[in-house]
């Protein structure tokens, strides 16, 4: 009887602490505010930044998920990583109808290694920024990789739009 009685004090007591434990991590689970990038910081980086020309804003107007891009990207700038958060799937979907929806005007194999390449930097964003351990600075540079990656995208779609309206017939 004296056994029966310890086994389940043991238990309820394994039960009890598991929960705290679990209680615990999700409160340690929390962006150290005190480690925030602010606009001022995120100006001072070194980028060579393209925008879109009026061409390809106009080829590219009705591209959706390239303006939800576009919105990431702004935020980023502010320094506001709070869409990196827990969005996985959010991402997920962006990027697979990114590709999917691409407008013909701007559809080439240079512009679709482009947008891969956003997309391995976003991640690479996304879980430094969810990691407890990242420092300012290893943020700020993968940072400086993403804006330079959605750059790259940017100066891609123009050129190829840029070569399209130059297309010049040989004799």
């Amino acid at each position: 009887m004296k056994i029966k009685v310890l086994v389940t004090l043991s238990l309820i007591t394994m039960v009890m602490s598991c929960k705290k434990i679990q209680e615990d991590t999700k409160e340690n689970y929390t962006h150290n505010s005190g480690e925030k990038i602010t606009e001022k910081e995120l100006s001072n980086l070194d980028i060579i930044e393209f925008t879109l020309d009026v061409k390809t804003k106009k080829a590219i107007e009705n591209w959706e998920e390239y303006n939800q891009l576009q919105e990431v990207v702004k935020n980023v700038k502010k320094g506001d990583l709070s869409f990196f958060i827990d969005n996985t799937e959010v991402i997920k979907t962006l990027f697979k109808d990114l590709l999917k929806n691409i407008p013909s005007e701007v559809n080439t194999n240079a512009t679709l290694a482009r947008i891969v390449a956003l997309e391995t930097k976003l991640y690479k964003l996304e879980s430094l920024y969810n990691l407890s351990t990242t420092s300012k600075e290893e943020l700020s540079m993968v940072i400086k990789e993403f804006l330079q990656s959605f750059s790259n995208l940017n100066f891609q779609m123009n050129k190829k739009l840029e070569k399209d309206y130059n297309d010049i017939e040989k004799p």
